[in-house]
């Protein structure tokens, strides 16, 4: 039998697959399509993903491939100054194609020891006390523990599970593709400045060789969002919305996305999960959605290995939901609000006017970048100290950086008292004895996935946080 079978090979799925691999479990990732996409949905990695990459040792490679940006205008497009003052020792965004992060990705999956097999399409499923049944196209069945539908926006996993998908549909669709462009880069410069100005759901960039990165309001909306839009239909609206088609040809790759927000109902039914698309959608204003999937990825993969290794405390693999559920809602709540501020109606431009202004302020700016990039996210995991809920950024510590001892997907505790011990949990937690000048605190308790769970100097008083987060006691 298969620990845990993955549905989706796409950002989430790899990421999942990853962390499950640094614990020992078996995993099976398929996806029903032969190859990666060549389609380029998202453009870069914001700062919580970044940080998940150093802390998974994986930063280097991505920034081989990528370049930092210090720029706003992530919210809506409002031009706004990237804040100086970020709880992050990353404070930057990485620009780098989807279609990279995929490669890295499945690179990094697949040494880890995932088994990733492409051409598998799922067409059943069925779970009882003991495990999943998996259904394949060409008449497999596959057997395992748990399985994750990782399996995009319009999941087969969820459809049969029968998970609700409630929320608003679509209202508008937008093209997006990549394309040759004859117009002189003059031309085509000046005419998207202009268009820009009221509509921001336009723009042609260039990406090299002629080639254009071209997004372009939709005539109307698509239910069916496994129609790809023609060379025709992007012509049409080029010409609808700035005056001319700018010689667009010879597409590299076609496709539409609309603006529907929808969230499952629930992320888990038994042995059975969902991340990343497949548990919510939303548009792709300010980059999110990749960079949310990764972060489910991230959150659920010690979980779920927990379960399977046999040393999970009771309610931690149903924490996944509680804690990724609300975050999601809230980035549903953030594209939603933003979307109203992307419209050419005169209402919404007075509003994007009045939120222009307030975003002089430094506090506000701040704070709406905090909401973009994820800083903003604290999980419940009890009242008290500040940091508690809260990821433990890159800290300088005397001997080393905090993220370079995180690799291997373990608990840690960082003691900067020298008197504290993890005795009992050593084969699940890392007792780091350093100190920092940027850590205001005797010691902290770190999950996995980097969030402070215990402040303290007490031992008797770490024992409780370590049985609630990593178990019994070996």
């Amino acid at each position: 039998m298969i620990d845990v079978i993955i549905t989706g090979a796409g950002p989430t799925g790899l990421m999942l697959a990853a962390e499950l691999r640094l614990h020992g479990v078996d995993v099976v990732v398929l996806d029903r399509a032969t190859e990666r996409t060549p389609v380029v949905r998202a453009l870069g990695l914001h700062v919580r993903s970044i940080e998940i990459m150093a802390q998974r040792g994986l930063l280097d490679r991505f920034l081989a491939h990528g370049k930092q940006y210090r720029v706003g205008g992530f919210f809506a497009g409002i031009e706004a100054p990237w804040p100086d003052d970020l709880d992050t020792a990353h404070g930057y965004v990485l620009g780098i194609p989807q279609t990279v992060t995929d490669r890295l990705l499945e690179e990094h999956a697949a040494e880890a020891g995932a088994d990733i097999r492409r051409g598998c399409e799922l067409t059943g499923l069925s779970q009882d006390a003991d495990g999943v049944t998996a259904e394949l196209a060409d008449g497999t069945r596959l057997r395992s523990r748990y399985l994750v539908g990782c399996d995009g926006g319009r999941s087969t996993v969820r459809k049969l599970l029968g998970v609700a998908f409630p929320g608003q549909p679509s209202t508008s669709d937008t093209l997006l593709g990549e394309m040759q462009v004859d117009a002189p880069q003059e031309t085509v410069a000046a005419t998207v400045a202009e268009v820009r100005r009221t509509q921001k759901r336009f723009g042609l960039a260039p990406i090299g060789d002629g080639v254009h990165r071209v997004v372009v309001p939709a005539a109307d909306v698509v239910e069916d969002r496994s129609l790809t839009p023609t060379l025709e239909d992007f012509k049409n609206q080029l010409q609808a919305t700035a005056g001319t088609d700018f010689g667009v040809h010879s597409p590299r790759w076609l496709s539409r996305f609309g603006d529907a927000t929808r969230q499952a109902e629930r992320y888990r039914s038994g042995r059975v999960l969902l991340a990343g698309d497949a548990a919510h959608i939303h548009p792709p204003l300010g980059g999110q959605g990749l960079n949310l999937g990764i972060q489910d990825a991230f959150n659920l993969g010690w979980k779920l290995a927990a379960e399977v290794r046999g040393w999970a405390p009771a309610g931690l693999l149903d924490t996944y939901e509680s804690e990724r559920h609300p975050v999601a809602a809230a980035v549903l709540d953030t594209t939603r609000a933003m979307s109203v501020l992307v419209s050419t109606e005169p209402g919404p431009q007075a509003v994007r006017r009045l939120f222009s202004e307030l975003m002089d302020i430094d506090e506000v700016n701040r704070r709406l970048v905090e909401k973009i990039t994820a800083l903003d996210v604290r999980y419940d995991v009890g009242e008290g100290h500040p940091l508690l809920g809260r990821r433990l950024r890159d800290l300088a510590l005397k001997r080393h950086r905090l993220y370079d001892l995180m690799h291997t997907g373990r608990g840690m505790l960082l003691d900067q008292t020298g008197r504290l011990s993890v005795d009992g949990w050593a084969d699940r937690v890392d007792h780091v004895v350093d100190t920092t000048d940027e850590l205001d605190a005797p010691a902290v308790l770190l999950r996995p996935d980097g969030h402070v769970v215990w402040v303290g100097a007490e031992q008797e008083l770490l024992r409780a946080p370590l049985s609630r987060w990593f178990g019994t006691p070996a």
